[in-house]
């Protein structure tokens, strides 16, 4: 009824509640409360119902967003769910994760003087609910086909195109080098923004749909990428990049310099139960140490705040550019600083200090200068502004590049781009080996993780079409 919306003129945003940072920083629960149900259908019906749902535009999964969030004003909660997740394979996750105030929020036409719509919040309300109802249900396709495919990690695109595949009735394995699905998902990103049940309960959904998982299995080790290709009719290679970009300065190989990927996965798998000698021993560790963490993206944010929850005895995070220039969420900027982290703004680091063990990062002060080629305002060091940041724990956060994939795979004949990610026709995801196909990170470097569920969702459309082509060609010589 479009009487319940256009109710920006009338309600103000009020986002779920938010735990105090003083309580929050004691554990690693998720930082958001859920919306009851009149507070979402209310916060829903501040949509303006805009022509040219910029919202949408700026979604990179398209998601219907002014549909389902009419349906939930509406209190038609079911159809809102299967409308969201028509376009998108997870999500809750993205209800979760995603910088909202860089994408569908950010782009709201009613934010200007009235604020957005809480997107992402409505969202997660959302699916919560349909998994509480039961309407969530495995990807179960009508009919069985006779082909398989091998999709090459359980992070956002091979889950994506697995679900995708599975629903069309492809057999579909999943393999991955980790004990448990998700990816980075599961150890990349602190449960404080994502709770691993909420992955976890997904892997269980699919699994009941049929979809194989082969995990603790390494591709190129412990199965080549040639036998891969012969036991399936087409593989997809979605897995991700995890080699941590470095830092040339004195003293990198100072104990207590770490990178940023071992410290989250140690905190991970310790709030997972595992058993994780590294964090036991101290040294992936923040509890009653002075931490700097180096990087202004998401990982960074991650970082500081999992640092703050161990314990720490102080936490900075040392940016080469100001505030505006940070390419992290200000949203979780906005976080870490409620929660105590101090931000060294226009800082950059130019050694790491002490003997066997830091003891602290010598940085310099940056001015910003004239945009280069990418717009980007350019940093230029201070002469003359040298300080020292004490630290016992270093962690850097400047971002991933791949691994060395041909050699990972033991395939030579994989071509990669300037850039190490695997190059693919565009138009298709197909890499130069007839019926490989790759999407997500692997391709198009560290992303989030709705760019990757886009690339899988895409790449399974054209793995569909290779291999009902390919049979017509076989069936046509017969």
């Amino acid at each position: 009824m479009a009487e319940r919306m256009l109710q920006f003129v009338r309600l103000q945003q009020q986002p779920p509640a938010k735990r105090a940072a003083s309580v929050r920083r004691e554990d690693f629960n998720e930082i958001y409360a859920r919306f009851e149900p009149e507070k979402a259908g209310a916060q829903a019906s501040r949509c303006s119902q805009c022509g040219v749902p910029f919202c949408q535009i700026h979604c990179p999964l398209q998601n219907n967003i002014p549909d389902w969030l009419k349906l939930t004003a509406e209190g038609r909660m079911e159809e809102a769910y299967e409308v969201a997740a028509s376009t998108n394979s997870l999500p809750e996750i993205c209800g979760r994760v995603c910088p909202q105030d860089r994408l569908c929020e950010g782009n709201c036409v009613i934010e200007k003087g009235f604020e957005s719509v809480t997107i992402g919040s409505v969202e997660r309300y959302i699916v919560d609910l349909a998994f509480e109802k039961g309407w969530v249900k495995p990807p179960t396709p009508t009919h069985e086909l006779p082909w398989s495919v091998g999709i090459v990690g359980a992070g956002p695109a091979g889950l994506a195109a697995a679900e995708r595949l599975r629903i069309r009735g492809f057999q579909v394995h999943v393999y991955d080098r980790y004990d448990r699905v998700g990816g980075l998902m599961i150890y990349g990103i602190p449960n404080f923004k994502l709770e691993k049940e909420i992955v976890l309960r997904r892997w269980d959904q699919y699994a009941a749909g049929g979809i194989n998982f082969h995990m603790n299995v390494a591709v190129g080790q412990d199965i080549t990428l040639d036998e891969l290709r012969a036991k399936h009719d087409a593989v997809f290679i979605a897995t991700g990049v995890y080699k941590a970009r470095d830092i040339e300065v004195p003293g990198a190989e100072l104990a207590g310099v770490v990178a940023a990927l071992d410290y989250l996965t140690a905190s991970n798998r310790q709030n997972l139960g595992d058993a994780v000698p590294e964090f036991d021993s101290g040294a992936l560790n923040a509890d009653g140490r002075d931490v700097v963490v180096i990087g202004g993206g998401d990982t960074a944010m991650d970082c500081v705040r999992t640092a703050i929850r161990q314990g720490a005895k102080s936490v900075s995070c040392l940016y080469r550019r100001d505030k505006a220039n940070m390419p992290g969420s200000m949203r979780e900027v906005h976080n870490a600083e409620e929660e105590g982290v101090r931000f060294l703004w226009l800082s950059a680091p130019e050694a790491f200090l002490g003997g066997l063990d830091v003891t602290g990062v010598r940085a310099v002060r940056m001015h910003l200068g004239l945009p280069d080629a990418t717009g980007r305002q350019q940093v230029a060091p201070i002469e003359g502004s040298h300080f020292v940041q004490p630290a016992s724990l270093v962690i850097k956060a400047l971002g991933f590049d791949p691994e060395d994939l041909p050699a990972a795979f033991n395939e030579p004949a994989l071509p990669v781009s300037r850039w190490g990610t695997l190059k693919v026709d565009f138009r298709t995801f197909m890499t130069a080996l007839p019926g490989v196909f790759a999407g997500g990170d692997i391709v198009r470097g560290a992303s989030l993780v709705v760019w990757g569920i886009r690339d899988g969702r895409d790449a399974a459309e054209q793995i569909e079409t290779y291999i009902r082509a390919k049979a017509e060609l076989a069936q046509a010589a017969e």
